[in-house]
Parts: C-alpha cells; structure tokens; sequence
C-alpha cells in the first residue's frame, strides 16, 4: 500500500507559465471523477439550476465522484459591469475582481441548495478555497497552480464539490478573474489536477458545428474534433469553448466533451486526433466580428519601430491578430493590423504614445469582420486557399487581410457581408454533408 505523502508536480506550460497541481497520492479511488462545468445560460433562472442539479445527481448516481464548474448566471457579469461604470467611468482592476467574482459565488451556493434539496451531500467553494492559485494579473490573470487537496478530500467524504468558476486568488491573497470564459479554463485545469476521466462542458448547444448555426443554417454538428483545430476555431471566434482550455486540454491530455445541458443528446468529443492523414480538407468555417483594423500611416520602415508599436501593445495585454506590412517610398510603410474591437480605444491611446509614430496618421475601422476556414487537411492538400478566395470572389465579397496557418486561413472583410461569406465557404467545401 502506498502510504499518503504529499505530491506536487510541476509542469512547464507556455500557455499559462508553471502550471503547479498540488494533492495527496492515496491508493487508487475505484470510482472515476467527472468534472462537469455549466455556463451562464446553464444556470440562468431557478428552474434551469433545478436541471442542472438533477443531472448532477444523476452522475453521482451512476458512481461518478463529480466536481462541478459553474458560470455566473446569464447576464450577470455584464450587469456588474454596468453597476461598475456606473459608479466611475475607470473602474480599478482590483476592485472590479472583487465584484465581478461575486457571480459566481451566487451560482455556487445556489446549485449547491438545489443539489442539497435532491439528497446529495455537497459543498461549494469559492475559486480560492478549491485551490485555484493565479498571478498577479487582474481581470486578465492566469492560473499558475491547482491545489486539489481540499476537492479531494470532500470527494473522499462522498460529496459533489461545486467550484466556482472564472477566478482564482494570487500568493498576495487578492481575489483574480480569469477573463471572459475562464470558468471553462477553471474546469479543464481541475481535470488534469485531479486526472478526471472526463471534463464536461455544458452548454446552450448540443456541441461543436461546421459553422455557426445562426450564420448557417445547415451547419452540422461534428462527432469529435482534434486538440489543434479547435484551437484555431476556438482562437477565430467560434465561442463554444475558451482558446486557453483548449491550449490547456491538449497540453495534458485531457478529454473534453461539449454537450447540451438541455438535452440528453452526445455532443462533440474533442481530443487526440487518431487518423494519420485527414480526408476532410475543412472542418469547420468561423466568425468574428469582434475585431477592429488599426492602420499606422506612413510610419519609418525600420523594424525597430515595429519592435516598439506590438511591445507596448503587448505590455497591456492586447492581442494582436492580423497583420501586413506595405513598403513604400522614401524609406516609409503603412502598417496594418487587427485587434479586438474592445481593446481599440486602449490601443489607440497605447500606439499614440510610441516616439517613432507621434506624428504618423492613424486610421482605424470597426466595420470589419474575420471569415476562416480550419482544417488539418490542408497541411497535405494544396489549393484551399484558392477554393477559399474563389468562391468570395464568386459572391463578389472584398477581402482586405489574409492570414494563414498550416490548418487555417483567415480573411478580413467588410462586416456586413459576414454571413455571405460563411455560407459561400460553407458550400464550397461541401460541410453540409459533414457527419
């Protein structure tokens, strides 16, 4: 018999620095551990948490020791950001974590009455008492370490263990949130720390489409899915799933099934991908029209000036997706990128203060929109960009930007034609047969 020590391992992570899982090693439980996380719209009023609680004891039913992940009900953040801006029009961070934590916390409690009301032993816990270590970051902070005593010690004792989502606390004992999805991070990390079978993620569809089935009406919905194309879609605007829980998934192996929590129905199973080559040359089609195109006008063409332009853009924490260089004469360039719509303000003002573009023109576009196409077919398969821009070309639709990577291309178009553009790359490469 393995007598209990305490067991901290250490992993190298780019996607969230070192990630640290921290537990007990005990003898092997019999029952395996499902992690099951319910987004916002999983939990938005009494009777959907009444649902979610049945499916909860159901699970535990079965044998499953079940740790649960859960959002802030509907649009709860949103409205906490509005009390927020009310208050002041430049909120401080910290306080802002403070509040906006607060979400959660009231889902947690709640879904643990309703599980409680059902007979099942249950405890809920804030992001920090479930072990939930990040930097110093807020509002943007990253998990740098799980501490799953705490969780497995209740699961031990027999019941479900409901952990707020979307936050964390630092080493300075200072409440932190994730970002926008970061309960879905929140559950992928516990997973792994906890080596679960499964991470469930919940939602208000039945799992991973071809296309977004409000911009396509005969998107259908995939089986499975591999770790780096729902990476790409993840990252291009597919909202099913946050890009830093997929980053995290595929890091340590570890099995997502996204499912509906209004329906019994199997979702879409992302995970290692087996088949060697791929017959499929696209998975799936995406959108995004929460981008904006920046444009730096007549700036010196020296790399030294973009060194200095996408550092300080870094130093803030904006992203930048996007981006082309067009050389001119008399040693100038214009340079042009895309960053998300929310962050144009802030880098605006960010650009502005860079010595070398003081006195360059600055344009900016918010009318724009990211079309892509995702496939790891493409790697082996020549010719699906053309097929791409031909059938745009085809339906008249301009691009301005193209981006590409081994499994996707993107392009940036006029906003407006958005849902021409998914469609026509949907029917080009014949997704509706998809299965």
């Amino acid at each position: 018999m393995v007598s209990a020590f305490d067991l901290c391992i250490e992993t190298e992570y780019r996607g969230l620095g070192s990630l640290v899982f921290c537990g007990e090693m005990k003898e092997p439980m019999a029952m395996g551990i499902v992690v099951q996380k319910f987004g916002g719209s999983s939990v938005r009023d009494t009777a959907c948490i009444k649902r979610v609680a049945r499916r909860i004891k159901t699970e535990m039913d079965g044998g499953s020791k079940v740790v649960v992940v859960v959002s802030a009900q509907g649009r709860t953040t949103d409205e906490l950001m509005r009390k927020a801006r009310a208050v002041t029009s430049r909120p401080p961070q910290r306080e802002m974590d403070m509040l906006l934590a607060t979400g959660e916390q009231m889902s947690v409690a709640l879904l643990a009455m309703a599980v409680d009301a059902l007979g099942c032993p249950v405890v809920s816990l804030t992001g920090a008492q479930g072990g939930i270590f990040t930097d110093h970051r807020h509002m943007k902070a990253k998990i740098q370490s799980v501490h799953s005593g705490r969780i497995a010690q209740e699961l031990d004792s027999g019941r479900v263990v409901i952990v707020a989502g979307f936050q964390g606390i630092s080493d300075r004992d200072d409440i932190t949130t994730l970002g926008r999805g970061g309960s879905d991070t929140t559950a992928v990390a516990l997973a792994a720390a906890l080596e679960a079978d499964v991470c469930e993620i919940y939602t208000d569809v039945e799992g991973i489409y071809t296309a977004d089935p409000r911009m396509e009406p005969r998107a259908r919905k995939l089986r499975e899915i591999g770790y780096g194309e729902m990476l790409e879609m993840a990252s291009l605007g597919a909202l099913v799933l946050q890009p830093r829980a997929v980053e995290m998934a595929a890091h340590y192996g570890v099995a997502i099934h996204v499912r509906s929590s209004f329906s019994q129905s199997p979702g879409t199973w992302v995970k290692e991908e087996a088949t060697m080559e791929r017959e499929v040359l696209v998975t799936g089609v995406t959108s995004d029209v929460d981008c904006a195109k920046i444009v730096l006008v007549d700036i010196p063409d020296d790399i030294s000036v973009l060194h200095q332009v996408f550092s300080n853009l870094s130093g803030v924490g904006i992203n930048v997706d996007m981006i082309i260089q067009t050389s001119k004469e008399q040693h100038t360039t214009d340079l042009t990128f895309t960053v998300a719509e929310a962050d144009v303000e802030q880098a605006l003002d960010v650009i502005k203060q860079a010595d070398a573009v003081k006195d360059s023109a600055i344009v900016y576009d918010e009318n724009v929109a990211k079309v892509s196409i995702v496939g790891a077919g493409m790697m082996s398969n020549p010719g699906v960009a053309a097929a791409m821009f031909g059938c745009l070309n085809e339906a008249k639709i301009p691009v301005q930007l193209v981006s590409t990577s081994e499994i996707k291309v993107s392009c940036l178009i006029p906003r407006a034609r958005i849902q021409e553009a998914v469609q026509a790359c949907h029917r080009q490469f014949e997704l509706d047969f998809v299965v």
